[in-house]
């Protein structure tokens, strides 16, 4: 088992997939690695592969204040995304790169172990929870996978580029301070 030193220096050597040989900065992930809640989205965008920091960009400022307007500060948590390194003008990952970074974030999940894990957006549930997910019809959702329980949501762009979903990312941001204060 790596500790989170040596994972990014195994992450930032990567060439598992051809997403690498555009990347500015690889963005491992950040936060507490002792954190009770882990935030996972897609991928990085241009300002994280810029700065090598997930969730900087205007995404990354609404999810701050979101983070925020659950009691929380940013440093309270740990945020990851599936693939570490940025898809070509912020497409979604491909199958394959996802498949191939995930070994990556169930480290990352491993050395944080965090109690809930909140999926950002479509990808992310896809990927961690089920294939067959759909946001809008099971975001809100918990689901139990071992020693995690596991919430889908809206990924913050998803409400900047249409705010009537703010209210139900809202209710979902409610719901899991309610159970973060059960566990």
């Amino acid at each position: 088992m790596y500790n989170m030193n040596e994972l990014t220096e195994i992450i930032n050597k990567c060439r598992r997939c051809s997403l690498h040989s555009k990347r500015k900065n690889v963005v491992v992930g950040e936060g507490n690695i002792d954190a009770k809640i882990m935030f996972i989205g897609e991928g990085p965008g241009e300002e994280e592969d810029n700065t090598g920091r997930p969730f900087v960009g205007r995404a990354g400022q609404l999810l701050t204040r979101m983070i925020e307007a659950i009691e929380l500060k940013r440093e309270d948590v740990y945020i990851a995304n599936i693939v570490k390194c940025r898809p070509p003008n912020n497409r979604v990952p491909l199958e394959e790169e996802a498949i191939k970074c995930l070994p990556y974030l169930r480290y990352q999940v491993a050395i944080v172990r965090p109690k809930i894990i909140v999926c950002l957006g479509a990808t992310s549930a896809k990927y961690i929870i089920s294939r067959e997910i759909r946001i809008t019809k099971d975001r809100g959702v918990w689901y139990q996978k071992g020693n995690f329980y596991i919430i889908p949501t809206y990924h913050p762009s998803a409400l900047l580029r249409d705010p009537s979903k703010k209210k139900d990312s809202w209710e979902d941001f409610k719901n899991i301070r309610d159970k973060l204060k059960k566990l």
